[in-house]
């Protein structure tokens, strides 16, 4: 697939990123470059390939799911601006 100018100031405009037009002549070639990267890996057999996540076989460590304070809520709240025994003091928001 081949990138031009018009392409990449549009790529650019939906990103909300400003591109000079020098800049989206040097994007042409990189953009490109990377299509013409991505179509090479489609062209790999992958059909034997089992879907992985991580490369290395391993096991999720797990743990008892409990549900605690952290154990130090008063340095948790130690630095808040304005605090009520172990909690956070915010201003209202909703009426």
């Amino acid at each position: 697939m081949k990138i031009d100018d018009a392409t990449v100031l549009h790529i650019a405009r939906l990103a909300r990123i400003r591109v000079d037009d020098a800049q989206a002549k040097r994007l042409v070639g990189e953009l490109t470059a990377i299509l013409q990267w991505v179509e090479q890996l489609n062209e790999v057999d992958t059909s034997g390939v089992e879907p992985m996540s991580c490369v290395i076989d391993t096991a999720m460590t797990m743990r008892e799911d409990e549900v605690t304070d952290g154990g130090y809520p008063q340095d948790i709240v130690k630095n808040a601006a304005e605090r009520a025994d172990r909690f956070f003091v915010v201003p209202k928001v909703v009426e």
